[in-house]
C-alpha cells in the first residue's frame, strides 16, 4: 500500500515535514492515534497536532464563538504569515469533526507544513495527526534512517524527503486565548510573532 492508503486502512506512516520528520495517522480514527501515541511512547494526555496542506482547511476547524473576534483575527494573521511554516496554532474546536485530540478542553494544534511533498500528500489524505517521529524523551527524527531505527515495523509507510530542512521543532502558539501564549518555543522567534499581535487590541 501507499501512503493514503495506509492512513485510509488505520496505520501508521512517516512523513517528511519541513521541521522534522513526523509519525502520522487519521486523525478520525481513534485507534490510529491510539497506535500512535503507543509507538512513541506518548500519554494519551500529549495528543498530536493535525496537519493540513492548506491554511483555509486548518482555520475551517476553529469555533471561534466560544472565545471571541480578536482571537480569531489573531490565528488568521499568523496564518497568513506564517503558514506554510514552522508555526503550530492551538484553536478552540468542537466535537463534531470526530477528533478526540484535545489538549485542554476542546482545542486542537493545527499546522501547514512548508514542504511541498507532504502537503501533496495531505491534499490526498486530508489531515493527519502528525507528531515528531521520535520515541517520547529522544531526540526527533531528521532523516528517514533515524525514524526507521526508532520505529522499524511499527510503520508501514516511510516517505523520504532527505534531510529534514529546519531540524526544530515549530513553535506552539496558544489561539484558543486572547491574548495567545506561547507554549513551545521552536523554529519562530516569539518575540518576532509578538510584535505582528501587537497592533491587535
Amino acid at each position: 500500500m501507499n501512503a493514503t492508503e495506509s492512513t485510509r486502512a488505520g496505520q501508521l506512516i512517516v512523513l517528511p515535514t519541513d521541521t522534522v520528520y513526523g509519525i502520522g495517522a487519521n486523525p478520525f480514527d481513534q485507534e490510529a492515534v491510539t497506535r500512535l501515541l503507543a509507538a512513541k511512547g506518548r500519554r494519551e494526555t500529549m495528543p498530536p497536532p493535525v496537519l493540513f496542506a492548506r491554511a483555509d482547511e486548518a482555520l475551517a476547524v476553529a469555533d471561534w464563538g466560544r472565545v471571541g473576534e480578536r482571537a480569531a483575527r489573531a490565528a488568521a494573521r499568523l496564518a497568513q504569515r506564517y503558514w506554510p511554516g514552522a508555526l503550530t496554532l492551538i484553536v478552540p474546536t468542537s466535537a463534531e469533526f470526530g477528533w478526540d485530540l484535545s489538549l485542554r478542553g476542546h482545542t486542537v494544534a493545527v499546522r501547514v507544513p512548508d514542504q511541498d511533498q507532504t502537503r501533496e500528500l495531505l491534499a490526498e489524505t486530508g489531515p493527519l495527526a502528525v507528531t515528531s517521529a521520535n520515541l517520547t524523551g529522544e531526540p526527533p527524527a531528521l532523516t528517514i534512517e533515524q525514524a526507521r531505527a526508532y520505529f522499524g515495523e511499527k510503520v508501514s509507510v516511510y516517505l523520504d524527503g532527505g534531510p529534514a530542512r529546519i531540524g526544530e521543532a515549530s513553535t506552539i502558539i496558544d489561539c484558543s486565548q486572547w491574548p495567545p501564549q506561547l507554549v513551545r518555543a521552536g523554529a519562530l522567534d516569539w518575540e518576532e510573532i509578538a510584535r505582528d499581535l501587537g497592533s491587535l487590541t
